[in-house]
């Protein structure tokens, strides 16, 4: 059931496949909107119930025209469908999310997946060099440059260019719109870094070793602190596990289901 859900000021699109059980939540990352799971969903909808929804700006919903918190609006997704306790399944971004959901209601937390995720708080990522080449591309216009820009950082694994890897070129242009409107809209919350030694959920993460440097490093670090979290490497996957390795991820979704139900 696919249906617009009221959050604070905003709306965002959401959709429940329905079905029984500890439902999924599906959270997408900063370089694809809900979509990117799609390689996935039949696999995960054919056994469980699954929630996905797009971020304000991204996919179907629409821009932010005031400041918003993340971790309000999947709140106010979980309560929409009246759900009380979910796995979170988060991606780059949605990952970030997750955590610092899982961080501020522990209780409505059944299990964490985590794919290349992000975290406040880290200081080790360096955005410098990306932005400052992104800058002059964006007060150009120049979308096919920032396409190539963003395919070049995040999706080696598939060649890093819009020729050889078409379908993350095609989710990178698509999210570009939202990169632009979220800019003094979404609100960050405490920083979870120095925190996450306090997630009591069961975690897997799973960094994709074709990743930024930087990311995987970040990914490493985190899985050390979450207690008991389960650490996996994606060999042939960049920031798109979902597009390189689909039936892994899957798989490592299924596993992680297993332990938390």
């Amino acid at each position: 059931m696919e249906t617009m859900v009221t959050v604070g000021e905003g709306e965002v699109w959401a959709d429940d496949a329905g079905g029984d059980g500890l439902p999924l939540v599906l959270l997408h990352p900063g370089v694809g909107d809900s979509t990117v799971w799609d390689p996935v969903l039949p696999a995960l909808v054919a056994r469980h119930r699954v929630i996905r929804y797009d971020v304000r700006g991204y996919g179907r919903s629409p821009a932010p025209t005031s400041a918003y918190s993340p971790v309000r609006d999947l709140a106010g997704v979980l309560d929409r469908f009246e759900i009380e306790r979910a796995v979170l399944v988060g991606s780059s971004m949605g990952g970030a999310t997750s955590v610092d959901f899982a961080l501020e209601a522990p209780e409505r937390v059944a299990g964490l997946a985590l794919f290349v995720p992000g975290v406040s708080g880290y200081e080790g990522l360096d955005k410098g060099e990306f932005f400052e080449r992104l800058e002059p591309l964006a007060k150009a216009g120049d979308v096919d440059g920032i396409v190539r820009l963003g395919l070049a950082a995040w999706g080696k694994a598939g060649g890093g260019t819009p020729e050889s890897d078409p379908v993350a070129a095609e989710l990178c242009r698509a999210v570009l719109p939202a990169w632009i409107s979220n800019i003094g809209h979404q609100l960050t919350g405490p920083p979870a870094f120095d925190r996450l030694g306090e997630i009591s959920a069961p975690t897997l993460l799973a960094l994709g070793e074709q990743d930024r440097p930087e990311v995987v490093r970040c990914n490493e670090e985190m899985a050390e602190r979450i207690p008991g979290c389960r650490l996996v490497r994606l060999a042939a996957s960049d920031h798109y596990p979902t597009l390189r390795e689909p039936q892994h991820v899957a798989r490592l979704i299924e596993e992680l289901y297993a332990q938390a139900a």
